[in-house]
């Protein structure tokens, strides 16, 4: 079983490489004026947010993404030195292998010690003590609980009873003695949802939406007998999640992911309503298929770029872009409105 499960995480890594672009984030649908008379130095640009009571050098995380497979200790460890190097968060992807698994532990527990913001991660369904592991494996700052409902419905191998899910979510966030980021993966939060989370006590939300990695397409990948393209269009486009979810409060802050690929989608994000944004996919697109001086070129440049960005429309910080008006066009108005 334990080999079996180090087998699928590295088939997820190697079927994310060949999935499309199927589903759009509508990033696209948001409008903003140009500022012809932007009052800013571009040197004083400030990127910089506090986030888990750390300041960072820009809104941007890495997000969880791997471990456990043969792949993922040299993952995780090029990501990890390339977060710490940028001072921007990092999330490691589910730990139950880890839990389970002493060889793979290692895959997790390697950043430990780095100077870094370390968020952990596991599924909704695990128990408090299982949590609490997971954060002691890499000294972690936060934890996520992922929401993975759409993946385990088409692993050909996954669970299929999800009860309980929002019992153990509150029982998490009231006795686990650090900040809980709840998040889905790759299929939005919707308003509802967002709602319930908030009233368990849930201050940070993860919307990872629909336009970024396609877990449907990737179990499908796995899956020879079965055919289920009718579903690699499922889910709430991220950009909607974010304005839904921002709806609900001023206070819960948001983390904007799924499809986030540029500066002007990250400073989109924000504009809408979220907090920060992550990425995950493309980091992971850059560093297998280019090489770390690739991934850490492309993050790195992202943070210029979101300058640029900052200065066309005359803000000179984070604060001031949230301010920022917007448009919304096209498919999400509608879906918006």
């Amino acid at each position: 079983m334990i080999s079996k499960r180090r087998e699928r995480k590295d088939e997820h890594i190697e079927n994310y490489l060949k999935t499309s672009d199927y589903n759009d984030p509508l990033f696209g649908d948001i409008y903003l004026d140009h500022n012809s008379l932007s009052d800013v130095n571009f040197d004083e640009i400030d990127t910089s947010i506090e986030f888990l009571g750390r300041k960072i050098s820009m809104p941007l995380m890495i997000n969880a993404m791997t471990g456990g497979g043969e792949l993922s200790a040299d993952i995780n460890e090029d990501l990890s030195s390339i977060c710490k190097n940028l001072n921007i968060p990092m999330a490691v992807g589910s730990q139950t292998i880890g839990l389970e698994d002493p060889e793979a532990e290692e895959s997790f527990s390697l950043i430990r010690e780095k100077d870094l913001l370390r968020i952990g991660n596991l599924g909704a369904e695990r128990s408090l003590e299982d949590f609490k592991n997971a954060a002691g494996m890499i000294n972690a700052n936060a934890i996520q609980v992922h929401l993975n409902v759409a993946q385990e419905l088409f692993m050909p191998e996954g669970d299929k009873d999800f009860r309980g899910y929002y019992e153990n979510i509150k029982n998490i966030v009231a006795n686990i003695d650090m900040p809980v980021i709840v998040k889905e993966t790759g299929n939005g939060l919707s308003k509802e949802v967002c709602q319930k989370l908030i009233d368990a006590g849930v201050k940070y939300l993860d919307v990872s939406g629909s336009g970024g990695t396609n877990f449907i397409e990737i179990e499908d990948m796995r899956d020879f007998v079965s055919d289920y393209k009718e579903f690699y269009g499922w889910g709430i486009p991220t950009a909607k999640s974010i304005i839904d979810a921002r709806s609900l409060s001023d206070d819960v802050f948001i983390i904007g992911s799924g499809g986030i690929k540029t500066a002007v989608d990250i400073a989109k994000a924000i504009i809408i309503g979220a907090d920060m944004a992550a990425i995950s996919g493309e980091a992971i697109r850059y560093l297998l298929l280019g090489s770390y001086e690739a991934c850490f070129d492309y993050l790195k440049e992202i943070n210029h770029r979101l300058k640029i960005t900052m200065a066309l429309l005359g803000v000179k910080n984070i604060e001031e872009l949230k301010k920022v008006d917007y448009k919304l066009t096209g498919r999400l108005k509608d879906l918006v409105e």
